[in-house]
């Protein structure tokens, strides 16, 4: 079941598993429930009308990546807020985390040297209109 409340626990779940520390301010959240546990979240923040920033986080293993999860995950930036672009910060030595990334179809745009006390900060980028999942229901009809 993908939910949008209550965002506070959306929030520290994706916190808890990313390891951030600092409180999200003035942000939205999605999450997905299974078996009455939340498994993955994405949190949306740093709105500027034209971009928004995502933080994706899931359970080891959980098997998360739905259709339906994932189209919601982008519905909700580019056709709810009508962003052009969402963008993704993911610290240089998570190779994971940034192997997921690219995955969801986004592409690397630069490094930010000495951004984390002990690491570079990759930005990447997503333009609405190479986002693979928003027509991932209607390939799934």
């Amino acid at each position: 079941m993908i939910v949008a409340q209550p965002k506070e626990a959306i929030a520290e779940f994706v916190k808890k598993t990313i390891g951030e520390t600092q409180p999200y301010e003035n942000y939205s959240a999605i999450g997905l429930v299974k078996n009455d546990l939340l498994v993955a979240g994405a949190i949306y923040n740093h709105y500027n009308g034209s971009d928004i920033n995502i933080n994706f986080a899931a359970e080891p293993g959980a098997r998360w990546m739905t259709r339906e999860f994932l189209y919601a995950c982008f519905d909700y930036p580019f056709n709810q807020l009508t962003c052009r672009r969402a963008s993704v910060l993911v610290p240089k030595k998570n190779k994971t985390a940034r192997k997921f990334t690219v995955h969801l179809g986004f592409e690397y745009e630069g490094n930010m040297r000495k951004a984390l006390p002990n690491d570079d900060m990759i930005i990447y980028g997503l333009l609405k209109e190479n986002c693979k999942w928003l027509d991932t229901l209607q390939q799934a009809a």
